[in-house]
């Protein structure tokens, strides 16, 4: 815990302790915090303060750099001032720092740093460790000090503290360095330039620094340079600024670059948005009913390959780029997963679920999936696409990538477009410059392309959708890997942004007597879905043409349809000509002139009369037994049914190999049997609990509480004591693993003498009683010493 972070929290108003805990939700999260000490703790978290850094725009993360710089001395005047600007230019971005728990004014005035902004900046501006680092350091003895204070031409008398002093000063003074240099070898300045501007570390040549005359061992003499290894060679801060000189001010950028933009009718955008949304739906039910036929293999290495995308896109009619994106973005949301026995992916419970819901409901879900997918889909390395659903090194910051472009894009008007793609990645590295600039600048155009199918992004501008979900930022995208319900689906803008997106969508069709079905604008997902199933699609964009043929009609017979349910459907999309009607009840009089029938196993004998006695057998007239020939009996029940009921009805069966037995990928798990489209059933499992979000802690509600605390601490060191006194019910070895809950946090599980159970963690002892945090209960509780039974470890 940083003592000065608490001591400057205890002096903090409610109003400032709310915005900060607003901006820090990581500090209240549950157990939240009930003293400032505790509160300190979790604000100068480590990886905390981290991820409060990579969501922080340029200015601030500029000035810390800065202050890091200047070091103890960093005050707002003497801050603004190493930076070339004016104190009221650095105030407000102070304040930002402020609200964030990453700097805050000391008592006498000097700015205080979090110490994982040191960690994060090993070199900050390009600038090496202070020269002290180097110089009190045990590689440097004493008299190596009075050796590099010889060669400056400094005096050697004092203490090794008066040394260092004077060679820092020395050092520190451009002046007085730049003297120094008109003595030096040829070659030194350009040497020592590179380290100034493009250091601080630079591989050398070792030998170079144990040679006479060469400008290293001139400049490594007078400490100028450091060597930690041997071919590598640093140089300290105080002679890189003092190189730099005077007139050096490290980069600040208060204001965003405004990238340049052209005008855009949003009437044609949001007519783009209502193509593109139902489009998306229909795509992606296409490709899991494909698969749901045709399981989709996985490569040895792990990922789909290209010729089986490449079918699977021929197949639904899909472009590739469709097919790679839908595709990942289904698996995301758990629609298409691994199977086993298929060996391949094939759709999941959760698509039988997801195909019954309204149209807007199943964007909200690809939506969702895509806001956390930790890949791009459409992103070309080395000019070609990576291996669809593999794996991607880089995946945390693509999705970082991806909330970034979006939100910078929401800050254009929406009237407005961006005029180019780079002026667009300099604006996203300005909101988010922790970002990787080349992988940035590499993923920027395939972000774009993936938000174009998706509705999300048209005519280079947000949409009413994508402004929606960029709204939401990235704190809520949730975990690639969670597999509860995103926090994103539920969201009421982008509940009502996604049914306007699908408005538009056209339910009915226009049925010609050329055997043709065409439907003016974008059609919904049920009605591409039926067209689908009865016809082959020709066309698609402002207008959609489907052509029925008698194969087209017998897949939907194969699909389970009649003739009667099919033009059923058919007539309530629109009028059906006579042509049609004649076409699907021909090829409903021919559907079924051959038969093929499916059996569960084989039975077969050299005796004709001991076969014809199984077949009338009462007992086994369950199994569905029937003679093919006088030695074959085909029986519905599977082999080893089968050979059970034999066996217990006295016969001798034995199992061959090759019985012809059926192998069924996918078994009813139990659940309920929905009705689908052309009398098609599947099976839906009662749909599993929906895990809501905690409620967001109310910020002001618990800086008003922490602000009574204040500093208030509990007693220490009594721990043990008070626990072996009050706890006489638990023995000596529970006892301790209940005062690690008080000293250390510990999780554990305690049982109470009335056989009550909780979960508890973060306790203090007050009067005799456990006050601690209970998970079941979501809030801190009051448990009776006396009265716990049984402490284990949670």
């Amino acid at each position: 815990m940083d003592d000065h972070l608490l001591g400057w929290l205890t002096t903090l108003d409610e109003d400032r302790l709310a915005r900060i805990l607003a901006n820090r939700p990581d500090a209240i999260a549950a157990p939240w915090p009930r003293r400032l000490d505790t509160l300190a703790r979790r604000l100068s978290d480590t990886f905390a303060v981290m991820e409060v850094m990579r969501g922080l725009p340029l200015p601030p993360l500029e000035i810390l750099q800065a202050c890091l710089v200047i070091g103890d001395r960093a005050t707002p005047e003497e801050l603004a001032r190493f930076l070339g600007v004016t104190t009221a230019e650095v105030l407000p971005w102070l304040e930002e720092l402020y609200d964030h728990a990453l700097a805050w004014p000391g008592p006498d005035g000097r700015l205080r740093l979090a110490g994982a902004v040191a960690r994060w900046w090993t070199a900050p501006c390009g600038l090496g460790e202070p020269l002290s680092s180097y110089l009190d350091s045990w590689t440097l003895n004493t008299e190596g000090l009075r050796r590099v204070s010889r060669d400056l031409g400094l005096s050697t008398q004092g203490g090794r503290r008066q040394m260092i002093a004077r060679v820092t000063a020395a050092l520190s003074d451009a002046d007085r360095l730049a003297g120094r240099l008109r003595d030096a070898p040829d070659g030194t300045v350009s040497l020592l330039d590179e380290f100034a501007w493009d250091g601080p570390v630079r591989a050398v040549d070792g030998g170079r620094f144990v040679t006479i005359g060469t400008p290293e061992k001139w400049a490594a003499d007078r400490g100028l340079l450091f060597r930690p290894q041997w071919d590598l060679a640093e140089m300290p801060r105080e002679v890189a600024l003092a190189l730099r000189g005077p007139d050096y001010h490290p980069p600040f950028t208060p204001e965003p670059p405004e990238p340049g933009t052209v005008p855009v009718d949003p009437e044609a955008v949001d007519h783009q948005l209502c193509l593109a949304a139902p489009h998306a739906v229909d795509r992606a039910t296409a490709l899991l009913e494909n698969t749901d036929k045709t399981p989709l293999p996985l490569l040895k290495g792990g990922g789909v390959g290209v010729r089986e995308t490449r079918r699977l896109a021929k197949e639904t009619g899909c472009t590739e780029e469709e097919t790679r994106l839908l595709l990942e973005a289904c698996a995301v949301a758990r629609l298409l997963a691994w199977d086993e026995t298929s060996g391949g992916l094939v759709p999941t419970k959760r698509f039988d679920a997801w195909r019954l819901e309204e149209a807007p409901a199943r964007l909200r879900t690809l939506l969702a999936a895509w806001w956390r997918m930790e890949r791009s889909s459409l992103r070309r390395v080395a000019g070609r696409y990576p291996t669809l659903l593999g794996d991607d090194p880089a995946g945390e910051t693509v999705a970082r990538i991806r909330w970034a472009v979006l939100t910078t894009l929401a800050t254009l008007p929406p009237d407005a477009a961006f005029a180019s793609l780079p002026e667009l990645v300099q604006a996203v590295h300005w909101r988010s410059p922790l970002l990787d600039r080349d992988l940035l600048a590499e993923c920027g155009p395939a972000v774009l392309a993936e938000a174009r199918l998706l509705g999300l992004v048209a005519s280079d501008t947000l949409t009413t959708l994508g402004r929606a979900l960029a709204a939401l930022g990235g704190g809520c995208a949730g975990d690639e890997q969670d597999e509860t319900v995103p926090e994103v689906e539920r969201d009421p803008g982008l509940m009502e942004a996604s049914v306007h997106a699908l408005s538009a969508a056209q339910r009915t069709a226009l049925f010609g007597a050329d055997l043709t079905a065409v439907v003016t604008g974008p059609p919904a997902a049920e009605l591409a879905g039926l067209l689908d199933r009865a016809a082959d699609r020709e066309s698609r964009g402002t207008a959609s043409v489907w052509r029925f043929s008698p194969a087209s009609v017998r897949r939907a017979l194969d699909a389970g349809y009649t003739a009667d349910s099919l033009l059923e459907e058919l007539r309530a999309a629109g009028a059906v000509p006579q042509a049609l009607g004649y076409l699907v009840r021909d090829v409903a009089r021919r559907y079924g002139e051959v038969t093929v029938t499916t059996v569960g196993c084989i039975i077969q004998g050299s005796d004709p009369g001991l076969l014809a006695e199984i077949a009338a057998h009462r007992r086994l007239a369950r199994l569905g037994l029937r003679l093919l020939a006088p030695t074959v009996l085909a029986g519905g029940a599977p082999a080893d049914r089968t050979l059970a009921a034999l066996r217990d009805a006295g016969y001798a069966p034995v199992p061959v190999d090759d019985t012809g037995e059926i192998s069924v990928r996918r078994e009813p798990q139990g659940g309920r049997l929905i009705l689908l489209p052309g009398g098609r059933v599947a099976e839906l499992e009662e749909p599993p609990p929906v895990h809501l979000p905690e409620p967001t802690p109310d910020p002001r509600e618990h800086a008003r509480r922490l602000a009574l605390t204040g500093r208030e601490e509990v007693q220490a060191g009594q721990t043990w004591a008070v626990i072996g006194r009050m706890a006489t019910r638990l023995p000596t070895a529970q006892q301790s693993l209940l005062g690690f809950v008080v000293d250390r946090g510990v999780r554990a599980l305690i049982t109470l003498s009335d056989g009550l159970t909780a979960t508890i963690s973060h306790g203090e002892l007050r009067r005799g009683v456990l006050d601690a945090w209970c998970e079941e209960a979501g809030d801190y509780l009051e448990f009776p010493l006396a009265e716990i039974a049984s402490v284990t470890s949670g």
